[in-house]
Order: structure tokens, then sequence, then C-alpha cells
């Protein structure tokens, strides 16, 4: 019955023309906001139901959005697709998500499918070890595409992150500030952008302190809390007993305070960590995590509003747009005990 309600059943209705409640529908400025909600009102009554691939066809455009991120368990993820989509409802567009889990056949089969779909335009956090022609498939077949989180050597796109040496060589920096000189890095990959330059950010904070890099002190892989649990008695059995961690991200922070709190020591007091991103549960920790916003609402409402941009015809420069990290001091970090 839903299917059968056409725009001039609503038209009729209330007396006003198609093209009215067509406008009215689409939240044009054109009709006064108390007529729309007359006709929204109506449409809902009615039971019409908005025919997505017949607008499609006159458009060319079908206003569907493709996200494809690494793993939406990740809240670092939930933060940027909650920004994503409330820029996207300002222009009553919807996305397609998919997780694509470093997994470069399962990204290439979503952007295909996508493309099938008549995706309007994509945003994605590339996969480890995506070649450039998967990302330029949806470029060349008028599907552009926004990179956010990871950026790709030798690609031109415009593409949305935080700033992450810089991040990380805050975090260093506050410890080696607190008297710490045998600091641990405790996570990610170099096989990512994000790994390699949070770990440049770490090594700079050292050597601009005068402390020796050692290479022994990086437990590189964990990117989960249960990873950081794990890496928590490595990290515990190093022969030159670091008294702080630098951590990829909170979930390994939070994992390695666990670790620690279950082998007798207090995060914070005996030793120091540092987590990376200012999830929500970073302020709700025992302790309290010190850690650096790395502006993941700012990195989706920007990726957003470039791909809307670039659709409408205007766009920001390509090349890679970084957002300022800030640091937010709590309780996992405190002096060196003497």
């Amino acid at each position: 019955m839903a299917q059968k309600v056409k725009l001039s059943t609503i038209a009729e209705s209330l007396g006003l023309s198609t093209a009215t409640v067509s406008l009215a529908l689409r939240d044009s400025p054109l009709v006064a906001v108390d007529t729309r909600e007359k006709i929204k009102e109506q449409a809902r009554h009615l039971g019409y139901i908005y025919n997505r691939r017949a607008a499609s066809l006159r458009t060319s455009r079908s206003g569907i959005i493709g996200v494809v991120v690494h793993d939406i368990m990740n809240p670092f993820y939930g933060e940027i697709l909650k920004a994503i989509e409330s820029e996207l409802d300002r222009s009553r567009h919807t996305f397609i998500l998919s997780n694509h889990y470093d997994s470069v056949e399962k990204q290439r089969t979503f952007i295909e499918t996508l493309l099938q779909l008549g995706g309007d335009g994509v945003i994605m956090s590339p996969a480890i070890g995506t070649p450039e022609e998967d990302v330029m498939l949806a470029e060349e077949n008028g599907m552009p595409a926004i990179l956010i989180a990871r950026s790709m050597e030798g690609l031109d796109l415009p593409t949305y992150r935080g700033d992450d040496s810089y991040g990380i060589s805050l975090a260093t920096n506050h410890l080696i500030g607190l008297g710490h000189r045998t600091i641990a890095m405790i996570g990610g990959t170099d096989q990512t952008s994000t790994g390699r330059d949070r770990y440049q950010g770490y090594v700079n904070a050292l050597r601009k302190a005068g402390i020796e890099v050692d290479p022994a002190l990086r437990i590189p892989g964990p990117r989960t809390k249960q990873g950081g649990f794990e890496a928590a008695v490595h990290f515990l059995s190093l022969p030159q007993k670091p008294t702080a961690a630098v951590c990829w991200n909170d979930l390994v922070a939070i994992g390695l305070m666990n670790g620690i709190a279950r082998a007798g020591l207090v995060p914070g007091k005996d030793i120091s960590v540092t987590g990376y991103d200012d999830l929500e549960e970073a302020s709700i920790a025992t302790p309290a995590l010190t850690t650096v916003w790395n502006g993941q609402a700012e990195v989706g409402r920007l990726a957003a509003r470039a791909l809307l941009d670039k659709l409408a015809g205007s766009h920001e420069p390509d090349g890679i747009h970084l957002i300022k990290p800030e640091m937010r001091i709590r309780q996992s970090t405190g002096p060196i005990k003497r």
C-alpha cells in the first residue's frame, strides 16, 4: 500500500502542486518551514515512501555514501562515524558501513559493491597494503574518495587525520617532564602511516631530551585492551625496568593498566601510563587516563564535508589535512619514584 502513494496523492490531499510537495520532501528552502512540516506530516499519514531509485535516475545521485574502516568495535572509529553521520544527515545522505579488518580483498569487494549500487562517494581508512589502483577504481568511476585516519604514499587525495607524530611527542614529553627516562612504547605497527608517525614522534621526543632510543623498549603489535593486558607481562619483565609507557591508543593503555594492577603495582604511582585518542572511557578509567585528544569528531566532520563539497563541484585542496592534538593530563601519570 505504501508504495502506491504518489506525490500527486499528497499534493491533491493538501491542495498544493506536486512540485511544491517534491521540494518540501527534499527540505528545499524554497518552501516555507511550516508548509514543509505540514507536507511531511501528511506524507507520513498517507504512508508515502521516498523512491530513492527513481530519484537517482533523475539526478544521477543515489544519496548513498560508503564508509569503510578497520573495525567499528574500536570506539575511535565509532566517534568518527558519529560525526560523519551527523554531517551527512544535514544533506539527506545516508551511508553504508563496512569493516575491512585490514583485509584488502574485503575492502575491494565493498568498493565494487558500492559502485554497483551507484554510490555517490566513499570515505575510507585504507586497509594495510591497499594498492593505489583499488582507491582509483572508485575515483575513475565517478565515485570520489576521501581518506581518514591513515594516509597512503603516492596518492594525492584529501586525507583527514590527527598529527600523530606531534601527538605522541606531547605524551612522551609529558613523561620526560615528570622525570622519567626509561620509557617504553607499546602497540602499533610500522605497516600504517599512523604507526610510523607515532613511533617517530616518540623517538623525536626522546632524542630532543638527550635520551638514548632503546629499540628493546618498543613492544609493537597491540591495538586492543586485550593486547595491552597481555603486553603487561612483557613490559614488566623488560630488563631495563621502564618506569613509564607511551601507549598506541587508550584501549592498549587501559589494558596495560589492568595488567600492571594484576601484578600488584599501582598505575600512576609505581608506573606512569599514557594513552592516545581521549576516548570517553579514558576519563572514567581507574585511574583516570592521561591521554592525547586526537580530534576524531573533527576528522569525521571535515571528511564528510569535504566529500559533500566535492560532489557539489567545489572542494578542499588534495593532500593531508592534520588536526592538532591536545594533551589531557589525569591520574595515570605521576613523578618518577625515587
